[in-house]
């Protein structure tokens, strides 16, 4: 067994054993608003939220993005599960801004294991053999912040299956001071309320 493995088992065993209020928590998260952030491990939407156990939706992937399937739970959080207003909070100094879909792809091409950032640029460091279709993938990397949420928010505001009651919020975290940045065209194209 790895170390990872026996750590987070270990932990687990100390979560149930103080799992107490939560086995009463309902499925509808009780502040009835969902985020859609990125999966960087600098984030931590409970804290930069407020937010507990039970108060909200928190959906999350490379950068923070409006991909088919971050709209399909938005979707299933506001069609069943009843939230009213979503986050799009996308954050300063994220690996998908310092990549293209083209360099993503001629990486995973010569080989699948971890590259480095390194002088400004992405470096394979393995040689196992890497595969073609990374080029078939869009990996929506962000080449300019601000537009990016602006046009993830657009996106989600667009899509058929959300409804016009759901307000939607176009914001960017600064991991160096634990800040919240509004970004304004997104909240005009998003504020339903």
């Amino acid at each position: 067994m790895s170390k990872i493995l026996d750590d987070i088992l270990a932990a687990n065993r100390a979560h149930v054993a103080d799992f107490g209020f939560r086995a009463t928590l309902s499925v509808k998260p009780s502040k009835q608003f969902a985020i859609l952030t990125c999966m960087d491990a600098r984030m931590d939407p409970a804290k930069f939220a407020g937010i507990s156990e039970g108060d909200a939706h928190v959906i999350r992937n490379a950068g923070g993005r409006a991909s088919d399937d971050a709209i399909r739970s938005l979707v299933v959080s506001h069609k069943l599960l009843g939230t009213l207003e979503w986050f799009v909070i996308q954050h300063t100094n994220c690996g998908l801004g310092t990549i293209t879909d083209e360099v993503m792809g001629e990486l995973l091409e010569e080989t699948l294991q971890t590259a480095e950032f390194k002088d400004g640029s992405w470096r394979n460091t393995g040689n196992e053999l890497g595969s073609t279709e990374g080029h078939h993938v869009k990996w929506l990397t962000i080449q300019n912040l601000k537009e990016s949420v602006r046009e993830d928010v657009e996106q989600i505001a667009n899509h058929p299956l959300v409804s016009q009651t759901v307000s939607i919020y176009g914001l960017i975290y600064h991991p160096v001071d634990g800040r919240l940045e509004e970004v304004e065209r997104a909240l005009r194209i998003g504020r339903k309320i």
